[in-house]
């Protein structure tokens, strides 16, 4: 869709948050050593996927090495390789890897973003960092006309999320939904919240997010939308 990609365009010019600026320049500028060779993106990171998706995962911020290198959120870093394999297990990507924008992978009625579009330093983004950003998620989900299941990877990202629903209008129930690993909420507008541990390395290393217990959330989504 056409507004979508003007949207995403808009998003990759952005400058609003100071202090993101110049940590993403500064990470492309330094680099890691094994990147080296690579030019890295140093810009916002939009979303990516199916202008027509039914699912919509929603993350926190792109990685330094990772999509603020690559470009696209999600990729090339651990907790991509862990999402897309996911993906590609339920029939949502084209291929289980996930290395740079030109490496061939394809979504269907699939699209990932995150609440922060730019690489925070220490992965935590400021309170007014999101809120800077909140703007492109509520329009990104206003063109994101027919998704059914959105799948918030971690506690803030289900909170943003819950958040961004409540600025749409929508009628969030009273009390909140809560996160947690698992958690499933039928909203009243249509929509099944989904609610998974961040496939981040703090979960993956330490057995907190197990393979299967993610797997588990996005064969539930699946499960949701029918087959691909």
């Amino acid at each position: 869709m056409r507004s979508l990609q003007v949207l995403n365009e808009r998003i990759t010019r952005c400058t609003q948050c100071p202090r993101l600026v110049v940590y993403r320049e500064m990470i492309a500028r330094t680099k890691r050593r094994q990147f080296r060779d690579w030019t890295y993106w140093g810009r916002p990171v939009p979303g990516f996927g199916d202008p027509k998706a039914r699912l919509y995962v929603f993350g926190l911020a792109p990685a330094a090495h990772g999509g603020n290198r690559t470009g696209r959120v999600f990729t090339g870093d651990r907790s991509g390789d862990w999402l897309y394999e996911a993906l590609h297990r339920f029939g949502f990507a084209s291929q289980p890897h996930s290395t740079h924008r030109d490496d061939g992978l394809r979504l269907s009625d699939c699209y990932v973003a995150a609440a922060v579009r730019c690489a925070p330093p220490g992965n935590k983004p400021w309170p007014e960092e999101f809120d800077a950003c909140r703007p492109y998620v509520l329009e990104e989900l206003r063109q994101l006309k027919h998704v059914r299941v959105v799948v918030a990877l971690g506690k803030i990202a289900f909170d943003h999320y819950v958040k961004a629903c409540r600025e749409l209008g929508h009628p969030v129930p009273s009390p909140l939904p809560r996160f947690d690993h698992g958690a499933r909420y039928r909203l009243p507008w249509g929509v099944t919240l989904l609610g998974s541990y961040h496939p981040s390395q703090q979960n993956t290393f330490t057995g907190r997010l197990t393979r299967p217990m993610f797997h588990a959330v996005f064969k539930q989504a699946r499960s949701y939308l029918g087959k691909s």
